[in-house]
């Protein structure tokens, strides 16, 4: 039996008077409301590039650095300490002496929750310097990362430090003259390793909850983006945090993520990333010590418009569920399914919609999509374009590069989308909406559900029996009604399928999932899904 977690938004659940459709028109020449100028300076020194270990920054052991890349320009911004398995044996070794010998996993919950809160106080006080590493190192926006991000992050470690003192067991009758309790204890070592899409973001809620049980932890961090966990690891001693509870190395995957996930020494891993890494990091666990791991991967999610829908709302949802982040998000709305009545209103709109859109330097006020984290992204994102078109989609805007440096990419609109195309099938992780047309519910959930991925979906309707069957018929980890992207550090996170195992986030009232290095409390027979809805009490 599955357990299912909606969040949905409540509006006038009404059916309303059809909507007259407009006609189609093709556009096939992008324009852009911003034009790209020289790349403004960050106001922020790199003072933080080697690996963090037992409380103290050092070289990696062969001395080797790499470069992490301005993508605006394709320029150097620092060189970084290069882990390998030998940084990895010395991170897990202190993190295994801190949990065996330290005070972290024996300290009261309470002076746990305490330091946490100090980290959160601390990411506050230096969010501008965060959220601009978090912005040159990505390509986002500095508005989403200033405005959303830091402040999300810090929510999120408050949240995880409230937690703490709050794990507790249960008291179970029993047959014959026993006494039976169940305790909750830190699993051990957490190995972690975390995407380049929301670094610190991923880092809060990797290190939050395996932190608040007692745990200790080696993280790795993507190779394309380490600037800001290593500047938040100069916080650290100053929250009080004792020395090898957290360590953090930079360094590949082929090297120091295969030696986390192999190693004999570490308890648990936690990772978010692609599904093929995903696959090789349980193969690697397995044959080792058969550690537990949780999921978090790739995502196709459906984005289903109703023909009752309010279409004006839908288009400017089905737009952000698509290109925030320059579509750089696991769970981005990129199969965007329109009932054919609304089919030519909606794709005007959302065509027009879509050429307002500011693409433009990361620091620049007003600029709503920057670039594309790195090259390899770019040309995958290109490859993909390109499918489209041969595959007989219509490119209604935007398709290839914007100005002449860096990895900047047109919002790209491709309307008449079949499921059997590339373009709707695999994980594009760019700025590229495909809009397909659909007949009747039935319909849409048999084709939503044919993707290999069930991370999440989005559903657009004002009336409540469509909407809540929509909700329940698709087999994802989250429903968003009426809203997209709602996150919540109270609301836990994950997918159905080749989206993942495991949860991230709160289940119970009573419990800490510890998708993220405790202990798992979930029954194995059960999925946890979120219905979201938006809701107009609260308003």
């Amino acid at each position: 039996m599955a357990a299912r977690v909606f969040l949905s938004r409540s509006v006038h659940l009404l059916s309303k008077g059809k909507r007259s459709h407009l006609g189609r028109i093709a556009a096939y020449k992008y324009s852009t409301a911003a034009a790209l100028e020289e790349p403004i300076k960050p106001t922020v020194n790199v003072d933080h590039t080697k690996l963090f270990i037992n409380g103290q920054f050092v070289d990696s052991a062969s001395g080797k650095t790499f470069p992490t890349l301005d993508p605006r320009t394709g320029e150097v911004i620092a060189h970084i300490a290069e882990g390998d398995a030998e940084d990895i044996n010395r991170a897990v070794a202190a993190a295994r002496k801190a949990f065996d010998e330290g005070p972290w996993p024996r300290m009261t919950a309470y002076e746990r929750s305490k330091i946490l809160l100090r980290l959160a106080d601390l990411i506050e006080k230096h969010n501008d310097q965060i959220a601009t590493l978090e912005t040159w190192d990505t390509g986002k926006p500095y508005a989403q990362a200033a405005k959303i991000e830091v402040p999300m992050v810090v929510r999120l470690l408050r949240y995880y430090a409230g937690w703490a003192d709050k794990i507790h067991g249960m008291t179970i009758p029993a047959d014959g003259p026993y006494h039976v309790q169940t305790l909750h204890e830190p699993i051990g070592v957490a190995g972690q390793i975390i995407p380049w899409n929301f670094p610190l973001l991923m880092f809060s809620w990797k290190i939050g909850p395996a932190l608040a049980c007692g745990n200790t932890i080696v993280l790795k961090m993507a190779e394309q983006t380490p600037l800001s966990a290593l500047y938040v690891a100069n916080l650290l001693q100053e929250a009080g945090l004792p020395e090898g509870v957290l360590n953090i190395i930079s360094g590949f995957g082929a090297t120091a993520g295969a030696s986390l996930c192999s190693h004999m020494d570490v308890d648990k891993l936690a990772f978010t990333g692609s599904t093929e890494t995903g696959k090789t990091i349980l193969e690697l666990a397995a044959k080792s010590n058969l550690k537990p791991v949780t999921l978090e991967l790739g995502g196709k999610s459906p984005f289903i418009v109703c023909e009752d829908a309010d279409i004006d709302t839908a288009v400017e949802q089905a737009h952000f569920a698509l290109f925030f982040n320059q579509g750089q998000c696991c769970c981005a709305g990129s199969r965007t399914y329109v009932h054919e009545k609304v089919y030519d209103e909606f794709l005007e709109k959302a065509k027009a919609r879509t050429l307002k859109r500011v693409v433009g330097d990361l620091f620049k006020s007003g600029t709503e999509q920057g670039s594309q984290t790195d090259s390899k992204q770019f040309d995958k994102i290109m490859k993909y374009i390109r499918s489209g078109v041969d595959s007989g989609a219509t490119l209604e805007t935007g398709g290839e590069q914007f100005g002449k440096k860096g990895y900047y990419i047109n919002p790209t609109v491709f309307s008449y989308v079949k499921d059997d195309m590339q373009i709707a099938q695999d994980e594009i992780f760019g700025p590229v909406q495909s809009i397909l047309k659909f007949k009747d519910l039935y319909e849409v959930v048999r084709r939503a559900n044919s993707s290999r991925y069930g991370l999440a979906a989005g559903v657009f309707s004002q009336n409540i029996d469509t909407a809540n069957t929509l909700a329940r018929a698709l087999r994802v980890g989250t429903v968003w009604i009426n809203c997209f992207d709602t996150f919540d550090a109270t609301i836990p996170f994950g997918g159905y399928k080749m989206s993942g195992q495991g949860r991230k986030g709160r289940i119970r009232s009573q419990e800490l999932l510890a998708s993220e290095g405790s202990c798992d409390n979930i029954e194995e027979s059960n999925m946890v899904i979120n219905i979201i809805l938006l809701s107009n009490f609260y308003k």
